[in-house]
């Protein structure tokens, strides 16, 4: 497969999603900056188009990455990541294409918010998308209509946004059968991030992993730390996984100077399952303590956390237990909670699936 590549069904005005594509000339080998342009019209956008940056690196033949970052605005790893590819790869470094979406919600990056300032909408809440709908719903069906089904693999770049902080990893769904299965677990091995984790099939219905899964594109995803920051040590781990999962898949040949760490000397990474019982939620409102932090092992019943209520002085903090053995993955940022906020998740461990 090739998107925007000879005999794609994509041209240079229009996807066969609807949406306007500007800049990328269909079935031309090399490298081409571009934009898909959103239609949309209130106080604020009117008579014009709303620009979503797309660009395309190919050798001409080979299989096709999908590469997408800024789902979500407030998420700045994958988006330093797929900027700086960009701006590195050239079509001489390929055996094949690279679809590159740095800033797919756009009107949430520009503002650095979670989801878009002017339709409300969670770009990863909303695939397949609808053409005739909201900005966020055009760039859903940009993607699943015309980019993902030309793809032979989508890496969707995560982290944990302004409220939350992740481990480092590959963030993957099981299934939708075996053999997609054992290449997701293939495929997150190359990318050499120090953990994996693992979700339950169709985990979120609307979400780009659920849209790989639904059209038969291998369908990745990381969560690279957040808090509404970058940490270079995470940034430093992500741009060599990107370049190590592109070679895994054939896609980035042997080049001097691209920093692919070869598969076998990467390390086995920590496997972990997110289950009902991860969460551990606030049953009031208040200023939220941690008493664990990222990647510590804590049992069932083990304080986790602590609230401390505002207002009321004479009550003590509500304390908060770990409902499962495992590892603290997921920890929210912001210290002050109101009632149902997740303070954070226990993963258990699994047992590394064998190579």
């Amino acid at each position: 497969m090739g998107p925007l590549t000879a005999g794609s069904a994509v041209d240079t005005q229009r996807g066969t999603s609807g949406t306007a594509l500007h800049g990328i000339e269909t079935g031309r080998a090399g490298k081409q900056l571009g934009f898909a342009g959103l239609s949309h019209s209130d106080n604020v956008y009117d008579n014009g188009l709303i620009p979503v940056p797309v660009a395309v690196i190919s050798s001409g033949t080979g299989p096709t990455a999908l590469l997408v970052a800024g789902t979500h605005g407030d998420e700045y790893e994958g988006q330093v990541v797929l900027h700086e590819l960009i701006r590195s790869l050239e079509p001489e470094h390929l055996n094949g294409t690279v679809v590159i979406v740095p800033a797919a919600n756009a009107p949430a990056v520009r503002a650095g918010t979670r989801v878009s300032p002017i339709d409300g909408g969670n770009l990863n809440r909303s695939y397949p998308g609808q053409e005739l709908s909201g900005p966020t719903d055009q760039v859903a069906d940009l993607i699943a209509g015309t980019l993902l089904p030309e793809a032979d693999v989508v890496i969707d770049l995560h982290s944990g946004g302004s409220n939350s902080t992740y481990l480092p990893s590959m963030f993957i769904y099981r299934g939708p059968d075996q053999q997609t299965w054992e290449r997701k677990v293939s495929a997150s091995r190359a990318m050499g991030l120090p953990y994996v984790i693992a979700v339950q099939p169709r985990l979120e219905p609307g979400s780009l992993s659920t849209a790989g899964d639904d059209a038969g594109v291998l369908a990745l995803s990381t969560e690279l730390g957040g808090g509404g920051t970058v940490d270079p040590g995470i940034l430093a781990d992500a741009r060599r996984g990107v370049r190590s999962l592109l070679a895994h898949l054939g896609i980035l040949a042997a080049q001097p100077g691209t920093e692919v760490e070869p598969e076998a000397t990467a390390a086995e990474p920590t496997w972990l399952e997110l289950v009902p019982d991860s969460p551990v939620m606030a049953t009031a409102a208040g200023i939220f303590e941690p008493l664990v932090g990222l990647g510590q092992r804590v049992r069932a019943g083990d304080p986790v956390a602590r609230v401390h209520a505002i207002d009321d002085l004479a009550r003590p903090p509500q304390e908060y237990t770990a409902r499962v053995d495992g590892v603290v993955a997921i920890l929210r940022r912001p210290a002050l909670v109101a009632l149902g906020n997740y303070l954070l998740h226990v993963a258990p461990e699994l047992e590394a699936p064998r190579h």
